[in-house]
């Protein structure tokens, strides 16, 4: 054992794919357990003294570890041509794929749910809730409503032809009469599905099973989060949040592996905020700071290209993801960005109507008015781009990263200081067993 669960502490794109590939050559499996390719990451990785960049979408980021078996879980929702897109994008460049697993269970992205999304979103307008039109939401809707299309369903034609006809008898009603598009054929789904059954069966598995019996064999397994806390569909900020649970309790129910198997949880907190989106977002900055962190930091959606919100880094978010999550170890990525900056605000409270708040307002109208509540601390204009130790760090770099373990309440594991692979301080041990002998 153990069992590690990572996940996102904001609204996604806090560098997930560099926590996964820091661990990535010390565990065993790399499990995704909740999303699909409506979100992605980037991980940047030293190959024959070059940088070599690679966003993963649907996959999870332990593909890139040659000793590692990834692994697309029962809870995530997955469209076969992006899915195969992406495989051979990574054979092209000479990433070994053939180890991939993926859970029978899964439920399959089929091409009316895309067009529904992309049509509802326009006809929200001002509404909208700002979906990647990925057919995401429609397909775990099909799930919960016990419609939906899952990969085992590929393997008996009969089953998936009465599935799709079943789906297709009420979505073209809604396409035809709702949005006066035309309707969706059944024989076109059901071909389109079935062209990839032969190249997908050899990776299909009861994934809960294969997983439960590494563990048993003491074997490392990660779970990796698709988006983040501030997007899970209980816990983040409804409605404009994913359709899946991103928190560490979806690691369970996107998996097959029961909590009782989780030995830690750690989130993954950016040295400020972003979100992609519609949605609230106190610390949000319209101005040129904000301007200067998503020039800096490159804040675009890797999935998207959509230009990311940005803002200072909010520790009652951070507080609350300690809370939901169980957080047992924080990694702060891109420290890097703040350098040069005079003052570095963080967010310790919010102001609203006049009240202060210390924790996450209990309803949506309070988050909406929330002010954020500042403290200033001294910033640095030294490069830190090639610490490696935490000492390293200029002093008042320490005391920023210092002060945010105080206000999370949770300490501050691991440290990126550059979007390399290597560039990254490891300040306290990530795995289980070895954080028993950090002292």
């Amino acid at each position: 054992m153990p069992a590690i669960v990572l996940v996102g502490a904001q609204w996604g794109d806090e560098g997930k794919g560099k926590a996964t590939d820091l661990l990535g050559s010390s565990v065993d499996y790399v499990v995704k357990f909740n999303g699909g390719n409506n979100a992605g990451h980037t991980v940047v990785i030293e190959q024959n003294g070059k940088r070599e960049k690679y966003a993963l979408h649907l996959l999870p980021s332990g593909i890139l570890s040659p000793n590692c078996i990834p692994v697309i879980g029962n809870g995530v929702v997955i469209d076969l041509a992006v899915l195969f897109e992406e495989l051979d994008g990574l054979d092209a460049r000479g990433v070994d794929t053939s180890r991939l697993l993926v859970s029978a269970n899964a439920h399959i992205i089929p091409s009316y749910n895309r067009t529904l999304d992309k049509v509802t979103e326009r006809f929200l307008g001002s509404r909208r809730i700002g979906t990647t039109g990925r057919g995401i939401g429609p397909t775990y809707a099909d799930k919960m409503n016990r419609t939906g299309v899952r990969i085992q369903d590929l393997y008996d034609e009969k089953i998936l032809r009465h599935k799709v006809e079943a789906a297709l008898q009420f979505k073209n009603q809604v396409l035809v009469k709702i949005y006066n598009r035309r309707s969706i054929d059944v024989d076109e789904v059901v071909t389109e599905l079935l062209e990839h059954a032969d190249r997908l069966a050899p990776m299909v598995a009861d994934t809960s099973l294969v997983l439960t019996q590494a563990l048993d064999r003491g074997q490392t397994v990660l779970f990796e989060a698709g988006q983040a806390t501030l997007l899970d569909v209980d816990h983040g900020t409804y409605p404009y949040v994913t359709s899946s649970n991103a928190t560490s309790g979806g690691a369970c129910t996107g998996s097959g592996v029961p909590p009782t198997r989780v030995d830690s949880v750690i989130a993954i907190l950016k040295a400020y905020t972003t979100r992609v989106g519609e949605g609230p977002f106190p610390t949000e900055l319209h101005d040129e700071s904000g301007e200067f962190l998503r020039k800096t930091g490159a804040e675009y959606g890797v999935t998207t290209g959509r230009p990311r919100r940005c803002g200072w880094l909010d520790t009652v978010i951070g507080r609350y993801a300690t809370r939901v999550n169980g957080v047992t170890d924080f990694v702060m990525t891109k420290l890097d960005i703040l350098t040069g900056l005079d003052k570095v605000p963080i967010c310790v409270a919010y102001d609203v109507d006049g009240v202060r708040h210390d924790e996450m307002p209990v309803n949506q109208t309070d988050f909406h008015h929330a002010q954020p509540i500042y403290e200033h601390l001294d910033g640095w204009t030294e490069d830190i781009t090639g610490c490696r130790r935490f000492e390293n760090l200029p002093a008042n770099a320490q005391a920023y990263v210092l002060r945010v373990e105080q206000l999370v309440g949770a300490r501050v594991s691991a440290i990126g200081v550059g979007p390399g692979r290597d560039e990254i301080i490891e300040r306290f041990p990530l795995r289980p067993e070895r954080a028993q002998h950090a002292e």
